[in-house]
């Protein structure tokens, strides 16, 4: 600034002298220079004329002042000019003419105009030109060795302009090229805009370094750039201010600027330059404005550097605009000495370098804090960080790793095969250069530490995370431990044996053998209930070491109850198996428990099976607790052995196909019904009572009792729906056949208890009733005693509803469980029906005399009658008549028997087969009938 400012200039050039001109238009009509003159002699002397963007060629005159032994030369330095002709105003003789293209005569481009250099110069010149753009007309008369003077300045500031901010514009380059920002780029491409626009505005943009711009290229160019400039300017500065002016109130009218880029480029290239111009100037300004107002609002609102840089830049170019209008008004050419177009576009562009600068610096410093946040994050991350060659050689690993691994990295030195295995790095290695991704469970050296390490191979280095999972492995193999074994006893639990089994039964299919046991501990629930659940539970950990310690190649007991355990037995004979259940049972029961300062026996019972191929285990498990439960009679010595053609086998094949029979849609296909008498002991010819008794028929033809029904039709859950046909079908019955049964007192019918927990059948029963209401006093419901008991509260509403009907109710099985008698007053029953186990036999046990009588006491204590059932000979009939018993069942009256032949007789007894029962019935007392 100093020099610019103090210092002498080389090129100080202060000869010129302007000379005054005379000017005419030219209108539509051309002039003949004899024309010209003429118009031009009334004209008065300016220093100036402007077109004001007028493309009309202009006639003007002058006169030249006295050479003063210098040779004189003529400038017109108008860079808007586009030809240019004059004539010696004496003699109309053609001195020169000129255009950008090409020259004749003493005419000749100078600088950004044109000068005309003569020998003898005429007193008084008339010229012609032709103007693009706001040109303005000026005419200068220089000696010749000053005019050289200053076009070697005018090159000299082309180059300077040229030189510095091509070379400033390759480093912006160089520099985006390097640090990979699109900014940077952009700012380039600014600078060369502004380059090509500073040249324009000095008068030099006819040339580009160096080379002369084809004339017919020349406006083409101006109006490119000039758009060019505008476009870049404003990108340049929305990227700059994006996230300030996001927040401003300018945002629509810069948003209008974008759209308007496209179309300002396209006029460039199809308008006219002289129509561009005010159109540029147009959008120009109002850009300006709004950038102007936008960059004070950034300014005030953020202080930040950046945006007074960038106005800086925008007030050199506004300064430069009005010092070139200043000095060309009032005549101050050392102000264009100082601030001119060449160091207003150098200025304009270092500002706004330093506003690209400010920007760099933000943003590096930024960087700069991201990276040190990164190494922050990279040094505390839990999980260990590390780059390897691809030898395994450590390039880095964050403090993770070093305490993963309890030894400090030295990047260069460490290697990978220090920690882990040689087979470890080549497994991380080839999956680092197969696959994207890799994932690796590993172990140290030492085999004491577990990681999980996940790599991927990155400019020909191994990107790694290394995560200590030590504790997680252990606690998986807990979890996947106790997923199949028991927590208490350590052995397999119920899904564990699953497993077993499941892999044990692949193995019938190459012929290998394979044994099933099922093993209870007998009344071991005492030890829980007297001594509590630790006392139990220490007990059953000695069981099942000692069960472990008879079991050899790849034998193994599961825990699937309470008590209850499974042992399955791969690739080992039946023979085999039962050695070894025998060495368990003898083991377990050998020695007592000692928990503490007690002692335990214990018992044990198994069921051994011998598994077929396709036997699910399921069906096993079943088969093998059947048997189990056999030995639990006790006679056996605590183990029963089914093998592959046992009885049991086909028992549980049928069941299970009576099962799926019974869950289809008609369950009841081949159901009927048979009748079993029930004969009065008061009065054996006066009734004709009997029992409904199910029957079915297999697809065979042969018929099955009711019992293996019932217990499929339970655990199919289809007990409801038997019932509901039973009840249905002797209703129907009783109702076609009630003249025959005028004797008839009672019809009994067994009740399931899953029937009466399904609120479906029991709604339907009531509905049933309800519509045979006129026999429903003839119909007698067996509850079984242990049903009855289970849910005392739903049963006394079910006996109180259907009484209500009428209907009579009998406690089937009584005695049975040996408790009944403390319900009987909660349950308003008609019947007792005496469970056949106190019946059968009867005189050959005293005792069960003498629980006979009680029930029967008891029975008519409570208004009830009795039946007993399972009554086979006439010895048992007598003494069943002379305890009181009113009724009695069995096949010492009459098996069960078709419908039709029950309808023969007038009474239960007129079935009897036996004589001697017969001579017994026939001296009883005379019939009493049942009480409602």
């Amino acid at each position: 600034m100093v020099a610019l400012v103090s210092w002498e200039s080389h090129y100080t050039v202060d000869d010129d002298k302007q000379l005054k001109v005379r000017v005419l238009p030219e209108t539509n009509t051309s002039l003949t220079p004899a024309q010209a003159l003429a118009g031009l002699r009334d004209k008065p002397a300016v220093t100036f004329s402007d077109t004001k963007l007028s493309e009309q060629p202009r006639w003007f005159t002058f006169d030249t002042l006295a050479a003063n032994g210098d040779v004189p030369v003529i400038e017109f330095p108008s860079r808007h000019s586009i030809d240019l002709a004059c004539w010696d105003a004496v003699t109309l003789s053609l001195l020169g003419k000129s255009s950008r293209s090409a020259s004749d005569g003493a005419m000749s481009p100078v600088k950004s105009g044109f000068a005309l250099a003569l020998d003898n110069t005429p007193s008084q010149i008339l010229c012609r030109g032709s103007f693009v753009g706001p040109a303005r007309l000026t005419v200068s008369q220089w000696p010749a060795d000053q005019l050289s003077r200053s076009v070697e300045q005018y090159h000299r500031k082309s180059g300077l302009l040229d030189g510095g901010m091509i070379v400033l514009t390759l480093f912006v380059l160089t520099t985006a090229l390097i640090n990979r920002q699109g900014l940077y780029v952009l700012f380039a491409g600014w600078l060369i805009m502004n380059l090509r626009v500073g040249a324009l505005s000095a008068g030099w943009d006819t040339q580009w370094l160096g080379q002369v711009v084809p004339a017919e290229w020349l406006l083409l160019s101006r109006s490119v750039s000039i758009a060019l400039y505008a476009v870049a300017t404003l990108t340049l500065y929305q990227t700059l201010f994006r996230k300030d002016l996001a927040r401003s109130r300018f945002v629509g009218p810069l948003q209008v600027m974008e759209w308007m880029c496209l179309p300002l480029l396209v006029a460039a290239f199809i308008m006219p330059y002289s129509m561009f111009l005010p159109l540029m100037w147009a959008v120009t300004g109002f850009g300006l404005l709004w950038m102007t107002m936008g960059l004070v609002s950034i300014i005030v609102e953020s202080h930040t550097r950046v945006a007074f840089w960038f106005a800086a830049s925008f007030a050199v170019t506004f300064l430069s605009g009005f010092a070139e209008l200043i000095s060309a008004a009032l005549g101050m050419r050392d102000l264009l000495g100082v601030v001119n177009s060449v160091t207003a576009a150098l200025a304009s562009s270092l500002l706004a370098a330093l506003a690209v600068a400010e920007q760099m610096r933000l943003e590096t410093e930024k960087r700069i804090a991201a990276q040190a946040e990164l190494q922050h994050a990279y040094e505390a991350m839990p999980v260990g960080l590390f780059t390897l060659d691809v030898y395994g050689q450590f390039l880095s690993a964050n403090p993770a790793v070093d305490k993963m691994l309890g030894l400090a990295i030295v990047p260069g030195r460490t290697r990978w095969k220090q920690f882990f295995a040689d087979e470890v790095w080549r497994q991380l290695h080839d999956q680092v250069h197969s696959a994207d991704d890799a994932e690796l469970e590993i172990q140290n050296r030492e085999g004491t530490r577990r990681f999980l390490v996940r790599a991927t191979l990155a400019r020909s280095r191994i990107e790694g995370v290394l995560q200590d999972i030590t504790e997680q492995a252990k606690a998986t193999e807990q979890l996947k431990f106790m997923a199949n074994n028991d927590p208490l006893t350590k052995i397999f639990n119920r899904r564990g044996i699953e497993r077993m089994f499941d892999t044990a039964a692949v193995q019938l299919a190459g012929g290998k053998p394979l044994a099933l046991a099922y093993l209870d501990l007998d009344r071991f629930k005492l030890i829980n209930d007297l001594f509590g659940h630790n006392a139990g539970d220490e007990v059953l950990k000695q069981v099942c070491e000692r069960i472990s310690m008879m079991l050899a190649g790849g034998q193994q007991v599961g825990r699937v109850g309470g008590d209850e355990f499974v042992i399955v037995m791969p690739d080992t004979t039946i023979p085999l198996a039962s050695l070894i259940c025998r060495g368990i049972v003898d083991r377990i029961s050998a020695t007592p428990y000692r928990v503490g300062d007690k002692a335990f026996h214990v018992r044990g019972s198994i069921g051994l099976i011998e598994v077929s191929r396709g036997m699910p285990m399921k069906d096993a498990i079943s088969t093998a607790d059947r048997a189990c439960r056999e030995a639990k009679g006790g006679h056996s010595e605590g183990l029963v052995v089914y093998e592959r053609n046992a009885s049991a086998f086909h028992e549980r094949e049928a069941e299970l196909n009576l099962v799926a029979r019974l869950a289809a849609p008609n369950a009841t296909d081949g159901m009927f019904l048979e009748m079993q008498p029930i004969m009065s002991l008061k009065a054996p010819a006066a009734s004709l009572n009997f029992e409904v008794l199910l029957r079915m028929r297999d697809p065979d033809g042969n018929v099955m009792a009711a019992g293996p029904i019932i217990s499929a039709a339970e655990k199919s859950g289809r007990a409801g729906v038997i019932d509901r046909w039973v009840l249905a079908t002797t209703l129907a019955w009783i109702a076609q056949n009630a003249e025959s049964l005028t004797n008839t007192q009672f019809v009994c019918m067994n009740l399931s208890g899953a029937s009466l927990n399904d609120e479906s059948f029991v709604q339907d029963t009531f509905d049933l009733l309800a519509r045979y209401v006129h026999i429903t006093n003839k119909l007698c419901l067996e509850i079984t005693e242990s049903v009855a008991l289970h849910d005392l509260d739903n049963t006394r509403r079910f006996i109180d509803q259907v009484r209500n009907f009428g209907v009579k109710v009998a406690l089937d099985d009584f005695g049975a469980g040996y408790t009944s008698f403390s319900y009987l007053k909660e349950l308003p029953a008609d019947v007792l029906k005496i469970d056949g186990n106190f019946i059968v036999n009867i005189n050959a046990h005293p005792a069960n005399v003498a629980i006979v009588e009680a029930i029967v006491s008891l029975a008519v204590n409570l208004g009830m009658k009795t039946i007993a059932e399972w009554a086979e000979d006439s010895a048992t009939v007598q003494t069943l008549a002379d305890i009181g018993v009113d009724y009695v069942q069995g096949y010492a009256i009459a098996r069960s028997m078709a419908p039709e032949k029950l309808l023969s007789g007038q009474s239960s007894a007129a079935f009897i087969a036996d004589d001697d029962v017969a001579k017994l019935v026939a001296s009883l007392g005379s019939a009493r009938p049942l009480a409602a």
